[in-house]
Parts: C-alpha cells; structure tokens; sequence
C-alpha cells in the first residue's frame, strides 16, 4: 500500500540518491562517448591532451551538476499520512512545499513545478545525451568504416548494442514520467496501469547501470585472452618484487659481511 516507516530524512535521499544515479550515470555514457569520439577523429590532440587530470575534472563536473539536478528531489520529497487509514503513511512529492491543497494557486505551482522537472529530467536526462551518443558513435562508424581497424565487425555491433540499450532502457521511464505528470486528469484505469507500470520502467531505466560494465568492457574484443594476461602478469609483478626484495635483502646481507670482515 505505498507505506513509508523509514522517516523523512530516508524519503528525502531515496529520492535524491536514485535520480543523482540516473543522471551521474547518463553523463558518464555521454562523455565516454564523445572521448572516444574525439579520440578517432584527432588522435594525435587527443595523445597529448587526454590527461587523468583532465577526466578526474571532468568526472568531477559530470558528478556536480548530477547533484545540482537531482537536489531539488530533496527538497520536494516530503511525508503525509493516508486519508481514512490510520498508521499509514506515504512518501511523495510535495512539489507545492504546501500541507494543503485546497487552493487553487496551490495545485497549479504544484503542477508547475512537476512539468518542469519532467521537462529537465528528459531533457537533459535523456534527450540531448542520446543525441549525442547518437550522433558520436555515427561519426565513429563512418570514421573507421572500411579502413583496417574495422575488419571485423564487433566494434559497430557494440556500438549499436550501446546506443539501443541506452534508449530502450530509459525511453519507457520518460514515456511513463510524463503520463504521471498528466495522471490527475486521466481515467482511473490508466492510474492503475501507472501504478504497475512506473516501478517496472524505473527497474528497466536501473538496469541500464548494470549492462553498462558488459557493453563497454566485457565484449571488447579478446576480453578472456586479456582478463588471462592481466592475472599472469600482475602474479609476474607480484612474485618478481618479492624475488626482487629477497635478492636486494641477501644483496645487503653480504655487503655488511664483506664489510665487516
């Protein structure tokens, strides 16, 4: 029945922390994208000037304006009990800052300040990172097309993987933002279908965090042959630094004994 026993300050972050991951999340496809982008089109810029300072800044940045975006689900989020239910009560968005909603200039901010997170939220959720994925991994593929780092076909399969997944994932989530946002003037049978409807699509849009690792690591190419390499080579370092420290230990050992004798 929707019951919230966990407090404001747990609704407040709920809130928060889910939409900071959405939009930390969609950033970071959208830079990924566009570093690769520019990594293809000016290799010898990108050599000299794609530094870890320079992606520390960036994530830096892609992380602070997630937060700027997501604060505002903070202070909307609030709680209130259930009208002819005692014990229960509910976590929801409170977008008039208001304990009453009788007057009419109440409902309307409320609905005004809905619409335009709505509006933000596909905006620069979905809408311009898609395009911009979209059009960077177009630029790619006509880049790299027919030149011998594209004999096989795996880079464009992936690339395509990485487009449709990002759209299919988070489309259906605005689809049912905005028909919640249109819920109060709707028949009551639709209101059902949101009520199922919207926790799926948010789990569909979650998803998205966890076939992100498979899409741009696992199904790189010879991913097995290098994940193999790196375990051999990093038990190599391993056991070569504790060779190491045991041949410079002995080393010094018969230097202080040449030394004293």
């Amino acid at each position: 029945g929707f019951h919230w026993p966990f407090g404001k300050v747990l609704c407040k972050l709920i809130s928060t922390v889910a939409f900071l991951n959405m939009f930390a999340s969609v950033f970071l496809l959208t830079i990924i994208s566009m570093d690769r982008c520019v990594s293809v089109m000016c290799p010898v810029w990108a050599q000299n000037h794609r530094t870890p300072q320079l992606a520390s800044l960036v994530a830096l940045g892609i992380w602070i304006a997630a937060l700027a975006l997501s604060s505002p689900y903070f202070v909307f989020r609030d709680l209130k009990g259930s009208p002819g239910e005692e014990n229960i009560t509910h976590c929801y968005n409170n977008f008039a800052l208001s304990d009453s909603f009788q007057s009419e200039e109440v409902v309307k901010l409320g609905e005004y300040r809905a619409q335009a997170l709505v509006m933000t939220r596909f905006v620069a959720g979905f809408l311009v990172p898609f395009v911009i994925i979209l059009f960077c991994y177009g630029i790619i593929t006509v880049r790299l097309k027919g030149t011998r780092l594209t004999r096989s076909t795996r880079p464009f399969k992936i690339m395509v993987a990485v487009v449709v997944t990002f759209f299919l994932c988070w489309f259906p989530y605005h689809v049912f933002s905005f028909l919640e946002m249109s819920a109060a003037r709707v028949t009551p049978g639709l209101q059902t279908f949101l009520m199922v409807g919207i926790p799926l699509a948010s789990s569909l849009a979650y998803l998205n965090s966890c076939l992100n690792p498979f899409l741009y690591v696992f199904v790189g190419q010879d991913f097995r042959e290098k994940l193999r390499t790196s375990i051999l080579a990093a038990l190599e370092s391993a056991f070569s630094e504790t060779t190491g420290q045991t041949l410079t230990k002995s080393k010094s050992s018969v230097e202080v004994e040449c030394h004293t004798l």
